[in-house]
């Protein structure tokens, strides 16, 4: 099978390990095409598993990575492997699901979008300075490009922080599905050209998640563990942002070192899109 890759920007390949130094970008390109179509994608129309604790709908022109395979997808990314993440792609974008068991979140906080974000910005020096110390480069966050607003009828925070390194801005639009157990985490990565138009498709593709019985919100119980933080907490960092015994500039440190992952993955969307290739592959279930 003859995977058609286009080129949108050549950004940073010499950066990851898993090429060879001696190889020219046009070589590294087309290692990369290979193994990427070599991942034993699940093509849709069928339905696959999310954290094994929810179901997506896949649609035609969309396919999906088991935990192992989305492990070998990111780190052709040049992101480190995290053991616990799917991911669904189209011909345009990616996204990266992982759930986190942090317990039953209380949906009842308003979220102040302009406080939140001055504390985030605010958490800056500290959060480069972790990240200079893990050989990251600098953040900086330079605003909303959607502020963070929640959906009680769908359970859905969703927002968009735009931030900013070195001169480069990334653009990565983020979903957590409340969950009886936990929340999913759903971060769209996409080229900046295409954002607002790919958000729209995986708002559609979000419509076929679905936790699994006994996972959904609704079906709380008495007695089941409780989350220590609520919706601005999830902004600012989901499980890691427990303010109220690690201090806020702490939960901005490991937000900032956590949006690594993002931004590299980021990064490589700046370098190739996915392809047109998932409408030529045949279903593997």
């Amino acid at each position: 099978m003859k995977l058609s890759i286009q080129l949108l920007v050549v950004l940073a390949l010499a950066s990851h390990p898993y090429l060879a130094v001696a190889a020219t970008p046009e070589e590294q390109q087309k290692e990369m095409q290979k193994a990427i179509a070599a991942l034993p994608w699940q093509v849709g129309p069928v339905t696959g598993s999310v954290s094994d604790k929810a179901s997506i709908k896949i649609e035609k022109g969309a396919g999906l990575l088991d935990m192992p395979n989305s492990d070998k997808f990111l780190q052709l990314n040049g992101n480190p492997p995290s053991s616990t993440r799917n991911i669904l792609a189209t011909d345009d974008w990616f996204a990266a699901f992982d759930f986190e068991p942090s317990g039953y979140v209380k949906d009842d906080e308003t979220i102040d979008a302009d406080a939140l974000l001055k504390q985030i910005k605010e958490g800056n020096a500290r959060g480069n300075e972790e990240r200079r110390k893990q050989g990251y480069p600098e953040l900086t966050a330079e605003g909303w490009h959607v502020p963070p607003h929640y959906d009680p009828a769908t359970k859905r925070l969703e927002w968009a922080l735009r931030l900013r390194s070195g001169t480069s801005t990334v653009i990565n639009y983020t979903v957590r599905i409340l969950g009886r157990t936990g929340v999913e985490s759903a971060i769209l990565v996409s080229s900046p050209e295409r954002l607002d138009a790919d958000i729209q498709s995986f708002k559609t593709a979000l419509q076929g998640f679905d936790f699994n019985a006994g996972e959904r919100y609704s079906e709380f119980k008495q007695g089941d563990r409780i989350a220590e933080f609520g919706l601005a907490a999830l902004v600012a960092g989901g499980a890691a942002a427990v303010a109220t015994k690690t201090g806020f500039w702490k939960v901005l440190v490991g937000v900032f070192a956590a949006f690594w992952k993002v931004i590299a993955a980021g990064a490589i969307a700046l370098v190739i899109g996915i392809g047109k290739f998932f409408g030529s592959k045949k279903t593997n279930n």
